[in-house]
């Protein structure tokens, strides 16, 4: 067919976790919809978040730090979580 795009997702590369740098409703249905599909879930969250519904609904989580965001929100912490924790 004309104008079709080749998948994001082939049989070679699977995505089998994501993490999720978000909280509230939008984390929760990217979540929801990741158990759907069969993926694992990581959230982040600071020590405030700790029993927040989408730290408790992932399937694992991982506290970045104090609750200020300033203190425990930085980019390059993020960027270096799938690494330390196979995500």
């Amino acid at each position: 067919m004309k104008g079709l795009h080749k998948p994001l997702i082939t049989m070679e590369h699977t995505i089998t976790k994501i993490l999720v740098a978000n909280r509230g409703e939008i984390a929760l249905r990217v979540m929801r919809t990741a158990r759907e599909m069969g993926i694992k879930t990581v959230a982040i969250y600071s020590e405030a978040d700790r029993r927040a519904p989408h730290v408790m609904f992932a399937d694992e989580a991982v506290c970045i730090g104090p609750a200020p965001s300033a203190q425990s929100l930085s980019l390059i912490h993020i960027l270096t979580l799938p690494t330390i924790y196979s995500v």
